[in-house]
């Protein structure tokens, strides 16, 4: 009798295969989308060569406190699993060897400002020509046309992008999301479009540019926001923790605190209300459907609200999350990582000892799982070895990591 296919069962195993064994990127970039991308990279098997500015290096090196063994926490988040190597473009041997990295790589990410590359031969137009199958992915702030002058900056694309008049509490101030999200959301969009180019390059052998720029990923990333203005014309405004279009969306007061709760259907509205000791409000005209919900949101949290009061936060996930409730307490960062470890999710991984740990990548494959990172590099830690290589044979294999 045959016998069944094995199933590929863990997501660790250090022996497996990688995603992107054996392609080569080449990081010009600085600050956090370019070099995020290119860590996403690195944890699915590439390998990855950061170059840097000698003496400074990348901005987020002096980004602290805080700092750990001389090391900014911002810069580790971001740069974890390359090799670094520090060129000086305005140097002529510098310059001929960063061209040289171009003509080996697979692939290469910049976040230049449009144009300043060319004189150094290693715009688009330039590396291609020199290396037909390289991925060149440009990362700008407002695109290469009329906003190529414009510098990119995370805080100034949530502002000048619609993002921060949309969060933050009614009738308040403007603010910006806890975290560089546009930052976040353009090395996603990078990393996505470098492996489509990828995979036209192995159907054949063409390479390509790449371009993503901070303005467009957040546009693109405001989804039913963006489109219920498309529809109707209207700008969206803050409503703090509130949906537009769902209720009961958001955080209520539970006893000692908050409690977040996302209903998405009237299903879980009808599971909610049982649990809280209020099944009539499930056949309160006000509340039968969500739209009605919507309508009547502020008799709803009043009416929902009283009951929370009886248990905390906690209490109310355990109960809630039993009848299949999406809801969870507001939780602090080490409590978010905790609740990860919980689950079995392993959120931080160590790079080293003395250095800074990691939050692990969040992706999960079967058969060729993510890598175990490696501690990021000092500025230059690998220089010597590296411009060894790159004066050497073309087909010479990079040299082991110092």
């Amino acid at each position: 009798m045959p016998q069944p296919e094995p199933v590929p069962q863990p997501f660790h195993r250090t022996s497996a295969p990688r995603a992107l064994e054996g392609v080569l990127v080449a990081d010009f970039s600085r600050v956090l989308a370019g070099p995020l991308a290119a860590a996403t990279l690195a944890d699915l098997g590439a390998e990855v060569i950061k170059v840097e500015r000698p003496g400074t290096g990348d901005d987020t090196r002096s980004w602290g406190p805080p700092f750990v063994a001389g090391t900014a926490a911002y810069f580790d988040a971001a740069n974890r699993s390359k090799r670094g190597l520090a060129l000086d473009l305005g140097d002529p041997v510098d310059a001929a060897a960063a061209r040289e990295l171009a003509r080996r790589a697979d692939v290469l990410i910049e976040n230049f400002r449009p144009g300043s590359l060319a004189k150094y031969g290693l715009d688009p137009a330039a590396t291609l020509a020199a290396n037909p199958g390289l991925v060149h992915c440009t990362i700008t702030g407002f695109g290469s046309g009329a906003g190529a002058a414009l510098p990119g900056y995370d805080f100034v694309v949530q502002a000048v992008g619609g993002l921060m008049s949309i969060t933050g509490e009614s009738g308040g101030t403007p603010v910006k999301a806890g975290v560089a999200l546009v930052d976040v959301l353009t090395a996603k969009d990078a990393a996505t479009g470098i492996l489509a180019a990828l995979r036209h390059r192995e159907r054949t052998g063409q390479g390509q540019a790449v371009e993503v720029n901070l303005l467009s990923s957040l546009l693109g990333s405001l989804v039913n926001q963006a489109s219920g203005h498309l529809a109707t014309g209207r700008d969206p405004v803050p409503m703090g923790n509130r949906h537009p279009s769902i209720a009961p969306y958001e955080t209520l007061a539970a006893r000692g605190g908050l409690l977040a709760v996302a209903v998405g259907n009237d299903r879980q509205f009808r599971a909610l209300v049982g649990e809280l000791g209020a099944p009539e409000l499930a056949d309160d005209v006000r509340f039968r459907r969500n739209q009605d919900r919507v309508r009547h949101r502020a008799d709803l949290v009043e009416a929902l609200e009283a009951r929370l009061a009886a248990d905390t936060p906690r209490g109310w996930t355990e109960r809630l999350a039993a009848v299949s409730v999406p809801c969870g307490p507001v939780n602090s960062l080490s409590e978010a990582l905790e609740l990860a470890g919980r689950l079995g999710l392993d959120p931080v991984v160590p790079v080293g000892e003395g250095r800074i740990p990691q939050v692990a990548s969040p992706l999960r494959l079967s058969v060729t799982p993510v890598t175990q990172p490696a501690a990021p590099p000092r500025l230059d830690e690998d220089g010597v070895a590296l411009r060894t290589w790159l004066s050497g044979p073309n087909d010479g294999p990079l040299p082991p990591r110092v």
